[in-house]
C-alpha cells in the first residue's frame, strides 16, 4: 500500500508530492517558524514563573513597618 504523506492548510489537503520546491520550501520555514514560536512561548511561562517566584520572595523579605 503506497500511501502519500499530506498536509492541511487552511482547510484543504494536500499532497506533499505535488507541491512545487518554492511551496516546500515555504512549508519546511513555516515549520521551523512555528517550532521557534512555540520554543519561546515555553521560555516566556518559564521566565514568568521565575519572576513570580522572585517577586514573592521579594515581597516576603520586605521590612514589615507601619507608615
Amino acid at each position: 500500500m503506497n500511501q502519500q504523506q499530506t498536509i492541511t492548510i487552511d482547510g484543504t489537503e494536500y499532497n506533499l508530492a505535488d507541491l512545487n520546491d518554492k511551496a516546500k520550501g515555504d512549508l519546511a520555514s513555516l515549520q521551523l517558524v512555528d517550532q521557534k514560536i512555540a520554543q519561546n512561548q515555553q521560555e516566556a511561562a518559564i521566565l514568568q514563573t521565575a519572576r513570580n517566584a522572585y517577586a514573592r520572595s521579594l515581597t516576603e523579605q520586605l521590612p514589615k513597618t507601619a507608615q
